[in-house]
């Protein structure tokens, strides 16, 4: 295919050539008629040219028609020499000046057809002259020379023609064999260097870490599968930006500080954590060019990390609140019922019975404390079945709906459900649990109005479900301990509610997280494995086999202390 590219292109070059050179000969040969008194037939010799001139546009036609490149040069050529001969004769056939297009043809033919072809063609260039000269000396046709040689001077032009033919032919073939030879030899040069190059691409597109390359101005020249991917945007997008532009926290840089961790926003609002390592990019002898930078993803291993903390804090709680619980409620009934009593006397004052009014209110929301906390550290009884996450949602929806018309809160609540069902394996009671403290949450974040939007899509092997407000949001540092007991952001929370909701997603084996910024609202995302997808797994356990909650999400520090306690049970 190469091959027959190369003399498509040589043939439209010849055609040019052939009309720049005819362009040319015609002017002259005209300037020279019109100064200079000469037996050339101008009508004739014009008449010729136009002719020429028909054949190069009817050849540069069918260039485009006919794909017998070979036969098309060939062709090209045999016409060439007889029109060059025709040209000769009526510009005075020995005393003609334009002999020279013979060793052009010649050459042409070197170039497009085969080494042997040179000679055939310089044989035929031979014969054709020494006919039209011949045809002159002896008057078969009308001669338009200026002088008469004789029969040996005749022939000494005819033979030194045969010799320039000749040597024109071996010359230029064998300076069209060197140029083939080293053009092999380029294309081989070449086809290894794009070798090299497409293997130095699939090395640099293969690498599963993020890499990027900078010139010395800290704009990004190369950029490979991994890290678009990671940064979730294509080549186009961060092809001469700035590398700087792309995080939050400062990079390394490959004089003092090799490498740093740093963190940047995603297209879907998430922030990750990278680790950067950079290094100057050098070429001998030209010096540094720019920086490389690699990549790698640590925004999993720093939640694996805040939730082994978690669930350290977790089970301490456990423990503190399985050991004190019992001895702070036992007083806390003594006082009660102490006030109870005192509250009865009928000489007590109406500032005394406000005070113990004050007692017994707090000692109700002490004990209602108390309770919550209980009932987050116990080990809780879960009853997996298959369940339908559409319906739980639309319930919750429901009576929040309900709830949010009676207050007059002016909260609008938007469902958005992808698919009219939604099959997993959980307890049903539980997970509405998880959605009614998503609700309550973004309910509280808004006091002033506003619009909770609630969703399920499916995402690979998992249902996610989004609730997304429009309240007052939070910063990276009360999102990242939301799921922690005792962090409640609203007045009058005991701050377990997102605590329980962490532990009952743990429990079915699923994702639960928040992204928010301040004043842009907060999203609950909760991520829970499709029926099917448990089905297909062979390492599920069929729903009868399921423990307690403490132990699918359980690390090895809370299972101690459950063992402990008493609370895992065989």
């Amino acid at each position: 295919m190469q091959s027959t590219f190369d003399e498509r292109n040589w043939l439209a070059w010849l055609v040019r050539v052939r009309i720049l050179i005819l362009t040319f000969l015609l002017v002259i040969q005209l300037t020279v008629a019109h100064f200079t008194p000469a037996l050339l037939p101008l009508r004739l010799f014009v008449s010729t040219v136009l002719v020429w001139y028909a054949f190069s546009l009817f050849y540069a036609l069918l260039l485009s028609a006919w794909h017998e490149h070979r036969l098309q040069a060939s062709l090209q050529v045999m016409t060439d020499l007889v029109l060059v001969s025709l040209v000769v004769h009526q510009t005075g056939g020995w005393d003609s000046s334009l002999n020279f297009l013979y060793p052009l043809v010649i050459i042409v033919a070197s170039i497009l057809l085969p080494r042997v072809w040179a000679y055939l063609v310089a044989a035929l260039a031979f014969i054709l002259y020494g006919t039209v000269l011949e045809l002159n000396y002896y008057g078969v046709v009308r001669s338009y020379c200026t002088t008469h040689p004789d029969l040996k001077a005749l022939q000494g032009i005819i033979l030194v023609n045969l010799f320039a033919f000749l040597a024109v032919a071996y010359l230029a073939g064998l300076l069209v064999a060197k140029l083939r030879q080293a053009r092999v030899q380029l294309k081989y040069a070449s086809g290894a260097l794009e070798d090299l190059q497409i293997l130095h691409e699939n090395i640099i597109q293969s690498v599963s870490s993020g890499l990027i390359t900078t010139g010395l101005d800290g704009r990004i020249t190369l950029v490979n599968s991994a890290a678009q991917k990671l940064l979730e945007r294509t080549a186009a997008q961060l092809l001469g930006k700035p590398v700087t532009e792309l995080f939050l926290d400062a990079l390394p840089n490959a004089e003092s500080q090799t490498h740093a961790e740093v963190r940047f926003d995603t297209a879907g609002t998430f922030r990750r954590t990278v680790r950067v390592r950079v290094a100057a990019l050098s070429v001998p002898e030209r010096g540094a060019l720019g920086y490389v930078y690699a990549l790698d993803d640590l925004t999993e291993i720093r939640r694996l990390e805040r939730e082994v903390r978690m669930q350290d804090r977790l089970a301490a709680v456990g423990r503190l609140a399985a050991a004190i619980a019992h001895e702070i409620r036992n007083p806390l009934t003594s006082i009660a019922g102490s006030v109870s009593m005192l509250s009865g006397i009928p000489e007590m004052s109406e500032e005394h019975r406000r005070l113990l009014d004050i007692v017994t209110r707090e000692s109700h929301r002490l004990n209602g404390i108390i309770t919550d906390f209980l009932a987050y550290s116990r080990g809780k009884q879960y009853h997996f079945d298959k369940t339908d996450l559409v319906p739980l949602l639309e319930d919750t929806l429901t009576l929040m709906r309900h709830r949010m018309t009676v207050e007059n809160t002016g909260i609008v609540i938007e469902s958005g459900f992808a698919v009219q069902e939604a099959w997993v394996l959980a307890d049903g009671d539980r997970i509405k649990q998880v959605f009614w403290n998503f609700a309550e949450n973004a309910v509280r974040a808004m006091r002033d109005g506003g619009t909770l939007k609630v969703s399920i899509e499916p995402l690979a092997d998992d249902w996610q479900v989004s609730f997304a407000d429009t309240g007052t949001g939070m910063t990276p540092q009360q999102t990242e301990k939301i799921f922690e007991p005792f962090q409640s952001n609203f007045e009058g929370g005991t701050g377990l509610g997102l605590a329980v909701v962490y532990q009952i997603v743990q429990a079915h084996e699923g994702k639960v997280w928040a992204r928010s910024k301040p004043g842009q609202g907060t999203t609950f995302v909760m991520r829970l494995r499709r029926l099917e997808a448990e089905r297909q797994s062979p390492g599920t356990r069929p729903a009868s086999d399921f423990v307690p909650p403490s132990l699918p999400a359980a690390r090895p520090a809370q299972l101690a202390a459950a063992a402990a306690e008493g609370r895992v049970r065989g």
